[in-house]
């Protein structure tokens, strides 16, 4: 039995540095995120229903379209969840031991080991493609990569666009560089074997294609554009994100290539918006059946 999503919910963190890096990208989309935690309070969120009665019963059927394993919303937690700890190679608990209230670079970087760029170009391809998966699962619908990248442009608001967000920023800029788009481009044309990443496995049963590699190139080749128009309309590049991050880490000049495997190795933004996601659409599609 899977974890219920209104535990999934109410379990969610307020304030740790996952929640701390995504306040930080606000800026992106300023004022579009809150971050909801808690079930009831989601749908009153969502709904505007405030009624201990009505919340009750948008909850209750909630729980039966979760449960409901046709309908794919387990399986999109289940994509958010293993993908977003795919990269996490890095001894979590040392890394837990070493932090408190800020979050500093000291001697615990010798146990993180910065990803190779065809390493976290791949990463980067295959968290994007379960997105895309995730999407059609839990709209009920089939989706290509060029209509994918048409869904991004006018469906996604709120916690979706900002994970994508923090996609761009953190799997693509703070590694690679602002040209980021660019270079997996160049990637793609080297023919590296996607096949060869941990997460490959997660997401290749779920890709609606024979030939999977080409699936996922081409899904990043259909959104590449709107990836790169994001980070040049917001100017965004290591030091403006840097800049926002130096709140709560302190960054050292010759520990720059670490940022990317600190951030792999300590947050779940993918998993965290992600069950954010799920359950705002089953909320809305709950209250919508109920009339």
């Amino acid at each position: 039995m899977s974890t219920s999503i209104i535990e999934l919910v109410d379990n969610l963190p307020t304030n740790n540095i996952t929640v701390k890096v995504l306040k930080s990208l606000d800026f992106v989309l300023p004022g579009k995120w809150e971050n909801l935690v808690g079930f009831d309070n989601t749908i009153s969120a969502v709904t505007g229903v405030t009624a201990a009665e009505g919340i009750a019963q948008i909850r209750d059927r909630a729980i039966e379209l979760y449960d409901d394993k046709k309908n794919g919303y387990q399986t999109a937690i289940w994509l958010y969840q293993t993908v977003d700890n795919a990269d996490k190679a890095i001894a979590a608990a040392a890394i837990a031991d070493k932090i408190g209230d800020t979050f500093r670079f000291i001697p615990f970087l010798d146990k993180l080991t910065p990803k190779a760029d065809s390493v976290q170009s791949i990463d980067l391809r295959l968290k994007l493609v379960a997105e895309l998966i995730v999407y059609s699962k839990i709209n009920g619908i089939t989706l290509t990569p060029v209509k994918f990248a048409k869904s991004l442009k006018e469906n996604y608001q709120q916690e979706a666009l900002l994970r994508m967000a923090a996609l761009i920023c953190i799997d693509g800029i703070i590694p690679l560089g602002a040209d980021f788009v660019s270079r997996v481009r160049d990637d793609l044309e080297q023919t590296t074997n996607v096949a060869e990443a941990p997460a490959f496995n997660v997401v290749s049963d779920l890709i609606p294609a024979e030939d999977k590699q080409g699936f996922i190139n081409e899904s990043f080749n259909a959104v590449g554009d709107w990836m790169d128009n994001l980070t040049h309309s917001f100017n965004l590049n290591r030091d403006t994100l840097f800049n926002k991050f130096g709140g709560f880490i302190e960054i050292a000049d010759d520990k720059l290539d670490y940022v990317a495997a600190f951030l792999d190795s300590s947050t779940n933004y993918f998993e965290h918006t992600g069950i954010q996601t799920v359950a705002r659409r089953l909320i809305k599609r709950a209250h919508q059946e109920m009339g």
